[in-house]
């Protein structure tokens, strides 16, 4: 199983939507479906690629996309749930 190679659009949202959101590496990555150590990784570097330079780095097109993406993942975690509890009700009818 090799390591799966993401676009770095998608790291860069991805560090930024921990950083915005006070949120944990771990339910970030959850959420997004990567590995935390890959993404924790990620914003070492982009920690470590800002040093010491201007507090938000965030163009406006960047944010929009962020808010964009956030609605995205809402909207699949809402649907994500309505298929685990379709699954749920489906195999509990098959055991009757």
């Amino acid at each position: 199983m090799g390591a799966a190679r993401y676009p770095e659009e998608f790291k860069r949202d991805a560090v930024e939507l921990v950083r915005s959101t006070g949120r944990t590496v771990g339910s970030v990555a959850k959420e997004l479906g990567v590995n935390p150590d890959s993404l924790r990784q990620w914003v070492r570097r982009a920690e470590a690629a800002a040093g010491g330079g201007s507090g938000d780095a965030v163009t406006p097109s960047e944010r929009d996309e962020l808010k964009r993406l956030r609605k995205q993942v809402r909207e699949l975690e809402l649907e994500k749930e309505i298929l685990r509890k379709a699954v749920q009700y489906f195999a509990k009818e098959m055991g009757r």
